[in-house]
């Protein structure tokens, strides 16, 4: 079963709303298969997604699961676990899982999520004592970095798809969820910062041109080599938010045909951390969402699903123009054929 990730280590990449949409499309284009969407974030804004946007009170119905008991959050799974954190308690995973559909009826019932909750920065600083505990005969890093792993083996024959988003920081709760993953999605940007992002990716995940060899060892992909344990492969690079009118002469292309440069080098050098063999196979543009982009998330309504004209936007009326709504579908639809021609 693939588990595939959205994460890239700067922040305003457009993941989380790339994620919502892909999700959404792909459940709405296979009604058969079971999706577990897992957010591993602490704004849990993937989670207010799926559960409605601002207009259906999206973030209502999140404190609403929070205020569960037990916690059904990834939060709430991961409290369960402190107790316990180098043995896998008997437990129902099904006790920390929402369905969407219930809430928001754009959402599609084939999908299942384990929301995401703030308690992950509460949390993250006991979970990295846990870890680097010195015990005997034990491996306390590698234990905890397998909880999200264990969440998922005792309920995958339940799931054909794991989808997982995490922020853009590399804290422990990331790397769990990097650990837990067999493919990457990386979406980037037409700017100089995106560019140093790859950079910073390839290096936290594999342990790529680190700046000093001392850090080696403490290295994310040192530790899982140690313990025969698989690293996540990339799968797609999403150039985001490009502008519809950009030009082959525009600073943007520059920059975004400095990114092509880069990965092309990388895959000579490290061909086994991708999945694909060429640019065409791999990256794959996304134009700019603009105001579709923005009535589809305040919504909770995937492209998809919005209907064009003036819609009600938090008392307001915007105005959805069809043209624009469907290249937002044609770009979707791009990644989600992907997924459908590998999975």
């Amino acid at each position: 079963m693939e588990r595939i990730i959205f994460w890239n280590n700067k922040g305003g990449t457009g993941k989380t709303t790339l994620a919502f949409q892909v999700i959404s499309e792909y459940a709405r284009q296979n009604k058969y298969k079971r999706i577990l969407a897992i957010d591993v974030c602490p704004q849990a804004n993937l989670s207010e997604l799926l559960l409605g946007g601002l207009n259906q009170e999206g973030s209502k119905i999140l404190l609403m699961r929070q205020g569960a008991n037990p916690r059904a959050t990834i939060g709430g799974y991961f409290q369960m676990r402190l107790p316990s954190p180098y043995s896998v308690p008997v437990f129902n995973p099904k006790d920390y899982l929402t369905n969407p559909g219930q809430y928001n009826s754009y959402i599609a019932d084939n999908v299942d999520l384990l929301c995401g909750d703030a308690m992950l920065e509460l949390q993250s600083n006991a979970m990295s004592t846990l870890a680097n505990n010195q015990i005997p005969g034990t491996n306390p890093w590698i234990a905890v970095i397998n909880w999200l792993n264990d969440f998922i083996k005792i309920i995958e024959k339940e799931y054909d798809i794991v989808f997982l988003d995490a922020n853009p920081s590399f804290s422990i709760y990331t790397q769990m969820a990097i650990a837990a993953s067999t493919k990457v999605i990386l979406p980037v940007m037409a700017d100089d910062s995106s560019r140093r992002a790859i950079q910073n990716a390839f290096s936290l995940i594999y342990g790529l041109k680190l700046p000093s060899e001392i850090y080696s060892k403490y290295a994310f992909a040192e530790k899982l080599k140690e313990v025969n344990m698989p690293l996540p492969r990339i799968y797609m690079v999403l150039k985001n938010r490009l502008t519809q009118y950009m030009g082959a002469a525009s600073a943007y292309a520059v920059v975004l045909s400095t990114i092509d440069r880069d990965i092309c080098s990388l895959m000579e050098t490290y061909p086994s951390i991708f999945s694909f063999s060429s640019l065409e196979n791999g990256i794959i543009d996304i134009r700019d969402f603009q105001t579709t982009g923005v009535v589809s998330v305040a919504r909770g309504c995937p492209f998809q699903m919005l209907r064009s004209g003036r819609l009600d936007l938090i008392g307001k009326r915007v105005a959805v123009k069809e043209d624009y709504r469907q290249h937002c579908i044609d770009d979707i639809e791009k990644v989600v054929f992907r997924l459908k021609q590998d999975l």
